[in-house]
């Protein structure tokens, strides 16, 4: 069996991918840099330049802290973007047997460790950014909230999505009106709006932001008898609202499943995921 550990980093733009391949004790690092680019393009990329270089037909287990990489090849996420690399990497994958496997980040896995200081390193990020702070601890280990007083008011914008499957007969029912609660599509929009504007109520360490837009659509997929949810929320501010639209989400999924659990002991609530960022001195982060 060959390893390759991958990891991809992007500071303003300038991008760096590494991987480490071992076999048969034998390690071989990889790395390079890319201008213009994203963090999900360099994750891909990682893998793909690694990859290429086993033989076809060999076994291989690629380990990542990319949810976006893995995710889309063992969960099916949908393919929204960097179609160029998706399509490389599946001519890889398709004349080798590979398996994805999702590692958490700076967990003490030496060779992902590795990965992840040459992809730093060759984005340009700084040493200390292979082990980045907790933000939301003190000097002490204890929790707190963010002091973003001298950060400056951005437009910022994050979009979620999860999804509630569900019988094909409750689906039916569902699009036909025929639920003994009413509509839960109309009921879980408003909660997931009013979800949003609670998070710091919910979240302790969120901060209270004056949200300028909530959109929440709930849309039936008939093909896999579900309901797509996706909630979109901006604010004009110093921090972001990724935990808003995950919440509406979260909430609106809760909604949604509580309307139809009497009828549907089986009704399941999957994928509630960040898909978009932007704002700020991140920029946009694309995880789709």
């Amino acid at each position: 069996m060959i390893e390759i550990y991958t990891d991809g980093a992007c500071l303003d733009g300038a991008g760096g991918w590494a991987a480490v391949i071992v076999q048969d004790g034998a390690i071989q690092e990889l790395k390079g840099r890319v201008k213009n680019t994203t963090s999900n393009r360099m994750e891909l990329t990682a893998a793909i330049e690694a990859l290429g270089k086993t033989p076809e037909g060999s076994p291989v287990a690629v380990y990542s802290d990319s949810m976006y990489l893995v995710n889309t090849m063992t969960r099916n996420w949908k393919r929204q973007a960097n179609l160029d690399l998706w399509q490389k990497l599946d001519a890889l994958i398709k004349a080798r047997r590979v398996t994805f496997n999702w590692v958490r980040s700076h967990t003490g896995i030496p060779y992902h460790e590795r990965a992840h200081v040459l992809s730093s390193g060759t984005a340009g990020l700084p040493a200390e950014a292979a082990r980045p702070e907790l933000t939301h601890q003190d000097a002490e280990g204890k929790a707190r909230m963010v002091d973003v007083t001298q950060k400056g008011d951005t437009e910022r914008e994050a979009i979620a999505r999860g999804r509630v499957v569900m019988k094909p007969d409750t689906f039916r029912a569902l699009k036909e009106g025929r639920t003994r609660k009413g509509d839960p599509l109309s009921v879980a929009q408003i909660a997931g709006i009013m979800a949003a504007k609670k998070t710091p109520e919910l979240i302790p360490l969120c901060h209270p932001l004056l949200l300028t837009d909530i959109s929440v659509t709930l849309e039936p997929d008939e093909a896999s008898s579900a309901v797509e949810i996706t909630a979109t929320v901006k604010v004009t501010g110093k921090t972001g609202v990724e935990m808003e639209a995950l919440t509406a989400v979260a909430v609106a999924a809760l909604t949604v499943y509580d309307m139809l659990k009497a009828v549907d002991k089986e009704i399941r609530i999957e994928d509630i995921r960040l898909l978009r960022k932007s704002g700020g001195k991140s920029g946009a982060i694309d995880l789709r």
